[in-house]
């Protein structure tokens, strides 16, 4: 058999899907031993899930217990305002003016304005995981529906079918939408106007999430050690695996600086890389514990982190970071 085919296994015909290993998950962290790099401030009871918009310089950060959005002042790390939830996220990302939360155990999607909280609901598939906005739509992650929620505006469209569990989903090049499998260990991507399953690759030992930027794909392969970096168009293909030992887990990107940032949950450390070339380490600064999740404000280029054992908000200013 194959490598490819052994990371493959459902696809290539050698395992049913039931007899595929369960899917990765972020590594639990030891207590801290090194003091985490910039400004740490209390957020709430375990944080997990995190955004930041550009235009007002918040954060909003999910927290599970009691489920709420906080929205966080990224300059001085108070929180502005919680918002109830029905349930606790665990990845968020932006829509425009909107913080688009997955809310796992109610079955749907919140959508929350950054500016005042106001918050809409909307229905989902079985277990939504994450969600991005791609070509004018919103596209949820429905984990244990193995399918993909369709927003069109206010309305829902037909739902699209994907590999087993889907996970992490991001908006991709030429109008795309990248998919994270994680039980089946692929990654797919779909053109987001028509739904269309474009194409498909393997993507490592138990990949969790991607983000992309231009032309290039980062896949966290968490129970591999690694980072995946995939050419999109014209058509997916792994070109690189970067070694990223400490099971990565969160990943944010600064398009503008073209830096991605990667939480490593074994070792309460964020690396950062350059996103463009041969992506290499630029800088590693300890975290709080359990660092599952990450964003980058792109207007500023500050960095935040959630530590979701201690409750709180690790803030990395401009000066705080390589560049």
């Amino acid at each position: 058999m194959t490598l490819a085919c052994a990371t493959l296994a459902a696809g290539c015909g050698s395992a049913p899907p039931s007899a595929l290993p369960p899917a990765a998950e972020p590594a639990s962290s030891p207590p801290a031993v090194v003091p985490p790099a910039g400004r740490i401030v209390p957020v709430g009871n375990r944080p997990e899930g995190i955004t930041a918009d550009p235009v007002s310089g918040r954060f909003a950060v999910g927290l599970r217990e009691p489920a709420e959005l906080a929205l966080v002042d990224g300059a001085t790390g108070a929180v502005e305002r919680r918002v109830p939830l029905p349930a606790p996220p665990r990845h968020l990302q932006r829509d425009g003016d909107r913080v688009l939360v997955p809310a796992e155990d109610a079955d749907a999607l919140i959508r929350v304005r950054f500016a005042d909280g106001a918050a809409e609901r909307a229905p989902t598939g079985r277990e939504p995981h994450d969600a991005a906005a791609a070509a004018g739509r919103v596209f949820v992650a429905d984990e244990f529906a193995n399918r993909l929620t369709v927003l069109d505006g206010d309305r829902p469209a037909e739902p699209i079918a994907t590999a087993l569990q889907p996970g992490g989903v991001t908006p991709v090049l030429g109008g795309g939408l990248a998919v994270v499998a994680v039980r089946e260990r692929v990654v797919e991507r779909f053109d987001a106007t028509t739904g269309e399953r474009l194409d498909a690759a393997p993507a490592g030992v138990g990949p969790t999430h991607a983000v992309a930027d231009g032309n290039r794909l980062f896949v966290a392969d968490t129970a591999g050690g690694a980072i995946l970096v995939f050419r999109i168009r014209p058509a997916l293909r792994l070109t690189r695996r970067v070694s990223m030992p400490g099971s990565p887990y969160g990943l944010a990107i600064d398009h503008r600086r073209h830096r991605l940032f990667v939480t490593q949950t074994a070792g309460n450390q964020l690396t950062e890389l350059t996103a463009e070339g041969r992506p290499h380490v630029v800088a590693r600064y300890p975290t709080p514990r359990q660092p599952n999740t990450v964003a980058v404000d792109e207007q500023t280029g500050r960095v935040a982190v959630t530590g979701k054992v201690d409750g709180t908000l690790q803030l990395l200013g401009p000066r705080d970071v390589a560049r």
